[in-house]
């Protein structure tokens, strides 16, 4: 045998190794941690089981998708290292831009935008917007949330009130399915909620959102985004933003963005967010 047949036979069979082991290095690799919030329904677990295999796929890599009851633990992982990424609120994005960076904006109806709807009971007809809701009892979704916090503290300042002037007595329901099912069982008298939860329980819990009322509509703000930690590694942020950015463009992700009613992914920069920012800055 030629030293150069030699060498073919060796370079071919390190090749047929690489190839063998490659499945057993991408097993080997740790976990892409992304933290959610109290968003998904509970029989939404199957979404998500799905959603991760999908993710996993496209990353050669584990991926454990973690929810949290609050956005605050998710910030604190991710400053901590215990998360890589995160589908967080456009409020705590801004307020913690300095060890987060955004990968990606989900496309809702067409556009990155949604609202914050403010709802009341629906047997209650009398009410038509937060002017209304003086001295009665509402709920609020995270005190980290955009639409279900910072806009009514906004709408409030506007007013010259206050939260505690204005409201007999308030509290947080900590996801914002449950604001629309505590306004809807009458336990508050109105809540702000995030409108594309509200739009989504609307298909899937009907009998929850007819028994409340939109009475009121923000203007639209940067759709909540996909964020990295600054401290994450860098590749496997780049390869989960190609892959959520992807996932209108094959069969698998589009049936998974059906069920998130989602049209798909796009680039943003900080801009988009800048009504959330007014909004920040003058609180």
């Amino acid at each position: 045998m030629t030293d150069r047949t030699r060498r073919r036979v060796v370079a071919g069979v390190v090749g047929t190794l690489a190839v063998g082991l490659w499945p057993m290095v991408a097993r080997a690799l740790p976990p892409l941690r992304i933290g959610l919030t109290a968003v998904f329904l509970d029989d939404q677990v199957g979404l998500l089981a799905r959603w991760r295999s999908y993710l996993s796929a496209r990353l050669d890599r584990p991926v454990e998708l973690v929810q949290r009851r609050a956005y605050r633990e998710i910030v604190e992982q991710l400053a901590q290292g215990r998360l890589d990424c995160a589908w967080l609120c456009g409020y705590p994005y801004l307020r913690h831009r300095d060890f987060l960076r955004l990968l990606a904006v989900p496309v809702y109806r067409g556009r990155p935008l949604y609202q914050s709807y403010l709802i009341v009971p629906a047997r209650d007809a009398q009410t038509r917007g937060l002017a209304d809701l003086a001295g009665k009892v509402f709920a609020y979704s995270d005190p980290d949330s955009n639409s279900g916090y910072l806009y009514v503290q906004h709408r409030l300042r506007e007013a010259g009130l206050t939260a505690g002037s204005h409201f007999r007595r308030t509290f947080f329901t900590w996801a914002h399915s449950k604001v629309v099912d505590a306004v809807g069982t009458r336990l508050a008298d109105g809540g702000a909620v995030d409108g594309y939860v509200w739009d989504v329980l609307d298909v899937h819990r009907p009998e929850w959102t007819t028994q409340t009322r939109i009475v009121e509509k923000s203007p639209e703000f940067g759709f909540p985004p996909f964020v990295a930690a600054a401290g994450a590694d860098p590749a496997a942020s780049a390869q989960l933003q190609q892959a959520l950015l992807g996932m209108s463009g094959d069969e698998g992700g589009r049936s998974l963005l059906r069920e998130l009613h989602l049209d798909g992914f796009t680039l943003a920069d900080a801009g988009l967010y800048s009504g959330i920012a007014a909004m920040l800055a003058a609180l």
